[in-house]
């Protein structure tokens, strides 16, 4: 029997990617989209959709017995540089859904759970090149202290109540299909849909900002490996270094000079840059590939092709009445 899914937050940048890949990989009727509201009309009207609130245990168990869901993928919370402008609603939203998804693991209502984390846990007391998956842990942002907390409840649910709940720590993630969500990496998706539509871009962050990136492809590959790993070979349980690539504003400005010539970019550092001071430069990530054989696929070049086709075509697409 095949496994019957509900991803919470199905509407947001990753959830929204997720559930298309989910829906294909186990069939439409398998995989239940949600969210707090019809803010993504493409997921809505794509598959089954339900209304659900991720910070109402009621409402999300109500959904899980309606469908007989097995397997939950957390998606929704509340990113970086919001999460800063309203710290009390972003700790209710990542906190308090978590705990409602691991007690309904816990109360063997699913048998598996997915709940993000990020690189936002690490701080500017963590060693900043190749970041290893135990160090030191001081995050200076709401975003990553509810992270960092949803890591050590994600263990402890595993080891206390053998909860299965499997966890990334996701780098800056790249998508030409949704827009940002708030995050301090964004700058990193604008930068692309700049260049098509306006040929220049004011960069929130300094030039040299070195931080891990990742294409959304990978990202869900990562996503979808490590759920269908067995779960022996998941050894770690508060979350697991998630790592592609890493690039400053300027090496992602010159990979697309290298295709448009013309275009210009200017910088304004803001209350955005110190987030990113404190978070790595490049990780370490060898627990993952050696546990579940994670292996990314998109350099820094094969995502400025790909961002760049792809957002052409969404903004010059010919009208109907072009001739």
């Amino acid at each position: 029997m095949k496994s019957k899914i509900l991803i919470i937050g199905a509407c947001g940048q990753i959830g929204s990617e997720l559930t298309f890949k989910l829906r294909a990989l186990y069939g439409d009727a398998n995989v239940i989209a949600s969210d707090i509201n019809y803010s993504n009309l493409e997921i809505v009207n794509a598959g089954i959709f339900e209304i659900v609130d991720a910070q109402n245990y009621e409402s999300i168990k109500s959904c899980v017995e309606k469908h007989k869901i097995d397997t939950i993928y957390l998606m929704a919370a509340m990113l970086s540089a919001t999460g800063e402008k309203y710290p009390m609603k972003a700790w209710d939203l990542n906190v308090e859904s978590l705990f409602h998804v691991l007690n309904l693991g816990r109360a063997k209502f699913v048998k598996k759970i997915f709940w993000p984390s990020s690189i936002a846990v690490f701080g500017p007391t963590t060693p900043k090149e190749f970041t290893p998956q135990y160090t030191i842990m001081e995050p200076t942002t709401v975003y990553g202290i509810t992270k960092q907390v949803g890591e050590r409840w994600c263990e402890y649910y595993n080891k206390k109540y053998g909860v299965d709940v499997r966890s990334l720590r996701y780098p800056g993630i790249i998508s030409w299909k949704t827009l940002p969500g708030g995050g301090t990496t964004d700058y990193a998706v604008e930068i692309y849909h700049k260049a098509i539509t306006h040929g220049n871009y004011e960069c929130f962050l300094a030039e040299d900002t070195e931080l891990p990136m990742m294409f959304m492809d990978d990202a869900i590959k990562a996503t979808v490996d490590i759920m269908k790993a067995p779960k022996d070979a998941v050894k770690i349980r508060s979350s697991y270094n998630l790592s592609a690539i890493s690039f400053t504003p300027k090496q992602i400005a010159e990979s697309i000079k290298a295709q448009m010539p013309d275009f210009k970019i200017t910088y304004a550092p803001d209350y955005r840059q110190e987030i990113a001071n404190s978070w790595p430069k490049n990780i370490n990530d060898s627990y993952a590939r050696q546990d579940w054989k994670w292996k990314h696929q998109f350099n820094l070049e094969a995502i400025t092709n790909e961002m760049l086709l792809q957002l052409d075509k969404k903004y010059n697409q010919p009208t109907e009445n072009s001739n």
